[in-house]
This record gives structure tokens, C-alpha cells and sequence, in this order.
């Protein structure tokens, strides 16, 4: 009998632990945080590394989540649905940008102000844009192209 209470209250412990260590990923991942904020659409030609939950960011601090991703079947190319935060406000001219951090850092979208005084709402879609750079598709272009410049 005093065996099954001691088991019973260790199993409390350890499940009691492992909701807090879920709660503290829960809440320091951003992962709850893309409903917050207005919607805009931006759209790229390529946008290989991002996935919903990427990081949006300006100067470097997230500002915002990627919430979808869908291919416009008219033009092929592809649309990002970017939540940012309601204390941002975007210039209806500013731009987005797919980067990474480092040479082969993750992915995350990077946002920069332009200078229009009317602001981006709701639904409203990102103009300018920058597709992600397939560094492997360049390496391997300098590695198997460099002696036909001279043909």
C-alpha cells in the first residue's frame, strides 16, 4: 500500500512537469501566436525553406508568423499568408524578402518599411518582393560551369 502511493505520487510529479515543459515550449515558440495581427500576402517566385511557423522578422526581431502557403494556379507562383503583429504598421510600398541566417541558417522572411504614408491592411498584399536563393543551385553552377566562359 505504501508503495502504490509513493508510485502514484512520483506519476503526478512527472506529469506534472512534463505539462509545464509543453506549456513553456507552448508559449516561448510562437507557435500560438500567428492569430494575433492582420494578414498580408506576399508573393514569391520561390519560396523553398519556409513553411508555416517560419519566422517573420524586421531589423531582426520577429514581428510576425508565415500562416499558409498555396501556389496561385494562374501565375505558378507562390503565395505567403504573413500574420504580423498589430503594433507594426506597414507602409503599403514596403517589402518582403525570403533570407537566411548565415550560409546555411534557417529561413525567415524579412520585412522592410518603405516610406508611403498610407498604411497595409488587413488581406492587403505585399508588392515587392525577393525570392529565396538556392545556394546549392549557385555552388553547383560555379563548380560545373567555370571553364565554359570561354565558349
Amino acid at each position: 500500500m505504501k508503495q502504490t502511493v509513493a508510485e502514484t505520487l512520483i506519476g503526478a510529479v512527472v506529469i506534472a512537469v512534463a505539462g509545464a515543459f509543453f506549456t513553456f515550449v507552448y508559449t516561448t515558440s510562437g507557435i500560438g501566436s500567428g492569430s494575433d495581427g492582420y494578414r498580408v500576402v506576399a508573393e514569391f517566385q520561390n519560396v523553398e525553406g519556409v513553411s508555416p511557423g517560419t519566422d517573420v522578422r524586421m531589423s531582426g526581431i520577429k514581428v510576425g508568423t508565415v500562416v499558409d502557403q498555396s501556389l496561385d494556379s494562374d501565375t505558378f507562383q507562390a503565395l505567403l499568408t504573413l500574420s504580423i503583429d498589430n503594433t507594426i504598421k506597414l507602409p503599403e510600398d514596403s517589402s518582403a524578402k525570403i533570407t537566411s541566417e548565415g550560409l546555411l541558417g534557417s529561413k525567415f522572411v524579412a520585412l522592410e518599411a518603405g516610406g508611403s504614408q498610407t498604411m497595409l491592411k488587413n488581406g492587403d498584399h505585399i508588392i515587392y518582393t525577393q525570392s529565396a536563393i538556392d545556394i546549392w543551385g549557385l555552388i553547383g553552377q560555379a563548380m560545373f560551369n567555370k571553364g565554359d566562359d570561354d565558349k
